[in-house]
Parts: C-alpha cells; structure tokens; sequence
C-alpha cells in the first residue's frame, strides 16, 4: 500500500506542485487549503506524514503542529517563506520534525519525506527489541516509547524519545551536535544541527526540576552533549 500524505497549503500552485511531485515517487496525497480543514483531516489518523505549511487561513500552523502532536506520534514537514530562527526553533520546539523554506526545489521536499519515513520505519523495526532503562528518577520504556520521571508518565514527542535514549544508553559519553545528528535524523535528512539543539531543551524542560541546571543531560561546551549516569 503507497503511503499516505497530507499536505496543508494555502496557495493552491504550490499544493499542487507538491502533490504531483510526491505522487510521481508513489505516494498518495490529499490537499487542505486551511488550518482547520487540515488539522480535522490530520486527526483522522488516515495519513502517515504531514507537510504543513506555516502562514495558514483560520489556523496558524504552529498552531496546527501543536495539536496534531499532541494527539500523534507521525512525521510533521513544516514548510516556512521565513528564514529567521526563531520561526524554525518555535516550530520544532512545538513538536515538527523537520521544515523546508520557500522556494524549494521539489525533489529536495521528495528527498525529506523518504528520509523521514526510512528514519520512522527503522524505528519502528527496532521497538521490540529492546527493554526498559532506569537511571535515577528516569525511566524510559523503548517497547512502548513512554517515558516517566519520578513515576509520572511526561509527553516526549518521537524524536524527544530517540535523542534521549540514544544518550541515556551511552551514558558519560560526549556527543557533538553534528554526530547527533546524523545518527538520528540521518544522513540523508537535509536539516542543521539547531534542529538537535532544540530537542535537548525541550527534553530539559520535561525531565529536569531546573533545567538551567540540567542532572541528566550536560552540555560540554565547544564538544557537544553528554548523559550523566
């Protein structure tokens, strides 16, 4: 079965472009024009990837991304005409995972959604293959990806849950930003090392009771992360 794409865009050229684009590589698409119309469609749980685009009718897209995160665990593309940071970090930070700014060439946004979905289903290969981690107040259950900190259950998004794993079972081990990743997003993922940065503080912000001064993850200035067991 071809997978199952959901594009959220407002200017209708460009949805369509994306949409023939992806359907020459196979998958199937379907277009909504507006926040509201794509966040109902995203939460009917049909689609397997979301390409959502920022500026939005009726319902921003940071907005859109918030709400589908809360509710799902499946890849989020957004699509920006902004290049300020702080556009990117506020959308990552509320759970996408991964954007594209405008103009983009189409087969660089074909080259993300493979990436994004090669990434999950390797994912998905390896959840049964592991067991539960405990280190202090964190546990992390990789079987059923649900994390708890002093026995209550936090909401880490999936990329949150691969980062600090990954770094809790490597503990007092020193990784750059650029390893990170590469081993988590891929290396064929077309993204930048910010993207790593913002994961590890929202992943601060849910497992550490001051994450200004953070007991699990450490940062090594001018080397890169480290987990302390």
């Amino acid at each position: 079965m071809n997978r199952t794409i959901l594009i959220v865009e407002d200017e209708p050229s460009i949805a369509e472009l994306q949409k023939d684009y992806l359907e020459m590589n196979g998958y199937q698409t379907k277009i909504a024009d507006n926040g509201e119309a794509g966040l109902e469609l995203a939460l009917s749980g049909k689609f397997e990837l979301i390409v959502l685009d920022v500026m939005l009718p009726k319902l921003s897209g940071f907005e859109v991304c918030k709400r589908i995160r809360d509710e799902l665990d499946i890849p989020i593309l957004l699509v920006t005409a902004r290049r300020e940071d702080i556009d990117i970090i506020r959308g990552l930070g509320l759970g996408a995972d991964d954007y594209i700014t405008k103009p983009f060439k189409p087969a660089e946004l074909v080259a993300r959604v493979k990436a994004h979905f090669s990434r999950y289903d390797r994912l998905k290969g390896h959840r049964s293959s592991t067991n539960e981690l405990e280190v202090r107040a964190l546990r992390l259950d990789p079987d059923s990806r649900r994390a708890f900190i002093r026995d209550e259950e936090i909401s880490l998004t999936n990329k949150e849950f691969d980062l600090l794993y990954f770094l809790a079972i490597h503990p007092n081990r020193v990784f750059s930003k650029d390893h990170l990743f590469e081993r988590l997003w891929g290396a064929d993922s077309l993204g930048d090392t910010q993207t790593v940065t913002v994961h590890i503080r929202r992943i601060r912000e849910k497992i550490e009771e001051d994450s200004t001064n953070p007991l699990y993850i450490e940062t090594v200035w001018g080397a890169g992360y480290r987990f302390h067991s």
